[in-house]
């Protein structure tokens, strides 16, 4: 049994949640906090769901309203409305794909009967879907058929990449659909290929809060592909057009420098860090994205050659702009132009070209920092030195720099 449980109070969820494993030990149950959690997307139909139990207590409308406007939807999947509340007399007119169960308390066996019949409804619609002929091509990807992840729209592509928001059935929500263009025989080692299945391995073995969350990998019709975690609220470039007050763009760096720490702290650097390759979830926290160009230390010759250079000019650090030895203290120089950026409202260094903004990390002084973001000078300091030697040595060493800052009132 697969369950999406929405409810706007913790202690509603824990409730229904309990009631539901005693009935059912294995089954899988995804929360979503009402009112807290980012709104369901709109192209969202909790196809992967045996059903979608909603609950509410007084005052009953807003939670109505939302089975009414989820049960609108084509093929969303059935809903049982449990409200902690007695029956009203008369009972509201019935809503087509939504099943009421009133009372104070739950009533452990209306709402399990409830939720079977929901399922076996659901189950009866999906055969029907499925004798469709058309019903494959909900499924397909360009010419490659994934199955498991629902067709949204084409978003954008990269390279050797074509980027897509699809539902997936598995993990129940909304993701990006990061699809190969082919998988390459053995015999042909492409260096893109190893850097996308790179990507993968990385950042799959990280859970961290700041990070990514990575659903699937696999290969389908001779393409390969990645299924990440979505983020409607969009990337700190965009978040970056309105002002940030300071402490904002400290909690922004402290949750990337975060990140950063568990990403060396397994040998591994990012080396593309840029405010398009961080993003924003509802809740205001930060995510990294975007390890196509990170480079395991064991594995660099392979994927990269000699003195390559990787990244984008304007957050590149001197040594890596000029294609020299880089380390994790190249990272933390991308994280400072970033926080300087956040901070000031502009970059450090800019240029006609891109040769001439690499010259400037290596060779220009930083220009001089105002009055007002003195508090901040040893951090930006400490971050963009031209020499790695001179930077902080560490993620860890910058987090207990930002924990010792004294933001004034």
């Amino acid at each position: 049994m697969r369950l999406l449980l929405i409810a706007a109070r913790d202690d509603h969820r824990l409730l229904v949640r309990k009631h539901l494993e005693i009935e059912w030990p294995d089954a899988v149950i995804v929360e979503h906090a009402l009112g807290r959690d980012a709104a369901l997307d709109e192209q969202f139909a909790a196809v992967g769901f045996d059903a979608v139990i909603i609950v509410g207590g007084k005052p009953t409308a807003p939670v109505e309203g939302l089975a009414a406007n989820l049960a609108s939807k084509a093929e969303f999947a059935p809903i049982v409305l449990l409200l902690l509340v007695a029956a009203p007399e008369p009972l509201p007119p019935m809503i087509h794909g939504v099943q009421r169960v009133y009372g104070r308390k739950v009533d452990r066996a209306k709402l399990t009967q409830a939720i079977t019949a929901a399922a076996d409804e659901h189950r009866q619609a999906l055969a029907m879907l499925r004798s469709n002929p058309t019903f494959e091509n909900r499924y397909r990807f360009g010419s490659t058929v994934i199955r498991g992840h629902r067709f949204i729209r084409q978003v954008g592509s990269g390279g050797m990449c074509k980027i897509y928001l699809a539902e997936s059935e598995r993990a129940g929500t909304m993701v990006v659909l990061k699809v190969f263009s082919q998988v390459p025989d053995v015999s042909e080692r492409i260096v893109g290929f190893d850097r996308f299945l790179q990507e993968y391995e990385i950042v799959a073995g990280l859970k961290h809060r700041n990070i990514v969350q990575i659903y699937d990998l696999g290969v389908a019709d001779d393409h390969a592909y990645i299924a990440m975690e979505h983020f409607p609220a969009g990337d700190l470039r965009q978040r970056m057009k309105a002002p940030l007050v300071p402490t904002d763009a400290l909690k922004f760096l402290q949750q990337m420098a975060s990140a950063l720490q568990a990403i060396h702290s397994v040998g591994v650097l990012h080396r593309d860090l840029k405010p398009a390759n961080v993003m924003l979830r509802a809740d205001g926290s930060l995510c990294l994205i975007d390890f196509g160009l990170a480079k395991a230390n064991e594995t660099d010759a392979a994927l990269t050659g000699t003195r390559e250079i990787f990244g984008t000019p304007y957050y590149m650090s001197p040594e890596q702009g000029h294609a020299e030895i880089i380390d994790e203290r190249s990272d933390l120089y991308s994280l400072g132009v970033m926080f300087y950026e956040m901070l000031i409202g502009r970059k450090p260094f800019t240029g006609a070209t891109a040769m001439e903004v690499i010259y400037k990390h290596k060779r220009a002084d930083l220009p001089e920092i105002a009055p007002q973001f003195s508090h901040y000078s040893g951090l930006l300091k400490g971050l963009l030195a031209k020499a790695p030697n001179d930077r902080f040595q560490s993620a860890g060493a910058l987090l207990e720099a930002i924990a010792s800052i004294k933001v004034p009132a």
